[in-house]
């Protein structure tokens, strides 16, 4: 599994975290039957919410992992959504310490709750001042625990529908692995205008299996570079996927590692100077052919500097010029199939990510399932006050 012996992953507490990467295209199958299952239901909500109303708001919320989650798919569902629905992406740690700035009395809010635990005091938080603020309120609740706060306390309500993610995407790893690319996927489903039809959803995940089976030797060979820092980039959506891929390497090597996350174009701006000799650069690849020589300029800047950093890119296909300036490409398809946008690459990049970040953290003699054993950060956020607002 990643080409990592079962004894290593023991050794290095890494079985859960190791697993919950490799099994993400089984849990999306599983997670496709579920949805497809419960389509009509769906619909009946959603469209009785959108005739009740000239406008709609859906905000999708979530801390960390889940937020970043909201903030991926809100690009891609602006761009196909013509109906009078604003999507945002709202964090509930930004909600809970400023609800006046986020809710509005007067406009219908569908809350889109993504949590893995759903206990996430902030999570629960949000919602008690969804309903307390807006006079219209809704709630769609993305989660992987049967049993957390969020599912219980939506069940019997008929302005809430709750989606329970496959048992097997509630992960029991420290780091949000299957859990993420469950709930994107389920949200996906849920408000894109156009579904995953079945033919395209098998191609998918078989894209991914192939996938996980050919990312983990290229990624033995990048970790022969001793990197203490590593920048993600990416643009548009690719961009907001970063910000998760810096975060699983924060977390899975317990900070030891500096990782941080930037658009390619806002790179220059400063965040550039983090670059030295110790320094990897991960570059998300548009598929997008405009967005594309954006993410190419930064490319070829990279290839110029003398900072003595390491440059991977990883895109959909392999090409010549792309080939000649990284240190190492790494291509989706080695094929002729296409991804049809930069929302299913992310699906592939984030796994990458996820990979990379696993084996980096046991190379450095971190346990991966438990990079925080000291308490300092744990799987469910601790030691939030929630105070009452007027």
């Amino acid at each position: 599994m990643l080409q990592l012996a079962p004894e290593v992953l023991k050794a290095g507490k890494a079985i859960y975290t190791a697993t919950e990467i490799f099994q993400q295209p089984e849990v999306w199958k599983e997670l496709k039957q579920t949805l497809s299952g419960r389509q009509v239901q769906w619909q009946d909500f959603w469209e009785s919410v959108c005739k009740q109303h000239d406008q709609v708001r859906v905000i999708f919320t979530g801390a960390g992992t889940s937020a970043f989650a909201g903030d991926l798919l809100v690009p891609h569902l602006r761009k196909q959504n013509r109906r009078n629905i604003l999507f945002e992406a709202v964090p509930t740690t930004d909600i809970v310490s400023n609800p006046a700035e986020c809710f509005i009395k007067e406009i219908p809010t569908v809350l889109v709750s993504l949590a893995r635990s759903g206990n996430s005091p902030e999570s629960v938080a949000t919602v008690a001042l969804g309903r307390q603020r807006v006079d219209h309120f809704y709630q769609v609740v993305i989660t992987c625990n049967k049993d957390g706060q969020l599912a219980r306390d939506a069940r019997g309500d008929e302005k809430s529908i709750i989606f329970l993610m496959p048992e097997k995407a509630h992960d029991q790893g420290f780091a949000m692995t299957s859990s993420f690319t469950a709930m994107m996927l389920t949200a996906r489903f849920l408000f894109a205008e156009k579904p995953f039809d079945r033919q395209h959803f098998e191609k998918i995940t078989a894209c991914a299996e192939k996938w996980i089976d050919r990312i983990p030797p290229v990624i033995d060979d990048i970790l022969q570079f001793d990197f203490q820092r590593i920048v993600y980039l990416g643009s548009g959506l690719l961009g907001q996927l970063s910000h998760e891929a810096a975060l699983k390497m924060l977390e899975l090597t317990a900070g030891n590692v500096v990782a941080i996350h930037e658009s390619s174009l806002g790179f220059r701006h400063g965040p550039k100077s983090v670059l030295n000799s110790q320094s990897l650069v991960v570059l998300f690849m548009s598929q997008q052919s405009y967005t594309r020589k954006y993410d190419m300029d930064m490319l070829r800047e990279l290839a110029r500097d003398n900072s003595g950093a390491k440059v991977a890119v990883l895109s959909e296909k392999a090409d010549e010029e792309t080939g000649k300036l990284a240190d190492w490409l790494i291509p989706v398809h080695s094929d002729r199939d296409t991804l049809d946008d930069d929302f299913l690459l992310a699906l592939f990049y984030i796994i990458f990510a996820q990979t990379l970040a696993l084996k980096k953290s046991l190379q450095l003699g971190i346990t991966p399932d438990n990079p925080s054993p000291d308490g300092r950060v744990n799987r469910v956020v601790k030691g939030v006050t929630i105070y009452p607002f007027p």
